[in-house]
């Protein structure tokens, strides 16, 4: 991987962090918590992901390895908290910004699976789970239906994502091409899902 990509990546990272925090603060918000709850949602959203698939794959903890990333994510509360009006009325932007999040996450966290286990499935699950867990938890945590089991495509779109990059790496490619198509891959489905409401298709069994 080329000095371009060393120095990006760990940035694209940390932004994602930042981002998926501020849309757990929004939800904490939304709920009408206290500061240490914004920090508690937080938290839980930008990391939960990360840890579970270190977890799994039995790797030391990303953010106990390298605390920065829970610094960002606290940083990122208390913003929320500070500015919550003016952050609520970009929750819009925030949506792009946490699909970013997602591609982000889905090729990083796939790229972590397969240096650890070779497997192509595992590698995509770990991708999946990277960039998803997180925001289930947080619902979870706030009484709410998880993002990822509503119509919208969101896990899908890392599912998309984590695939072409093992799929790229099997073909011979750059490891640094691999990631970018691979994230490239993964905000383009989310962000023409968002554009035009694309979505999956739901039970047609009534509900009770």
């Amino acid at each position: 991987m080329n000095e371009f990509n060393m120095t990006i990546i760990p940035w694209l990272d940390l932004a994602g962090v930042f981002v998926f925090a501020m849309s757990g603060a929004l939800v904490a918000a939304r709920k009408q918590l206290d500061v240490f709850g914004f920090l508690v949602i937080a938290l839980i959203t930008a990391v939960g992901g990360g840890t579970i698939r270190d977890l799994l794959v039995d790797q030391p903890v990303f953010w106990i390895v390298a605390p920065i990333y829970v610094w960002v994510a606290f940083v990122a509360a208390i913003v929320t908290f500070l500015f919550v009006q003016m952050v609520h009325r970009g929750e819009a932007l925030m949506r792009w910004f946490d699909a970013v999040g997602v591609a982000v996450f889905c090729v990083l966290g796939a790229a972590k699976g397969f240096a650890v286990t070779g497997d192509p499935l595992i590698s995509i699950m770990m991708g999946v789970i990277s960039s998803v867990v997180g925001g289930m938890l947080r619902d979870i945590v706030c009484n709410e239906v998880p993002l990822i089991f509503h119509s919208e495509i969101y896990a899908t779109a890392a599912f998309l994502g984590a695939t072409v990059y093992i799929i790229a790496l099997y073909l011979s490619l750059p490891e640094v091409v691999a990631l970018w198509t691979g994230m490239i891959m993964a905000f383009g489905l989310r962000a023409a899902a968002m554009t035009w409401g694309w979505s999956l298709p739901k039970s047609r069994l009534p509900a009770n």
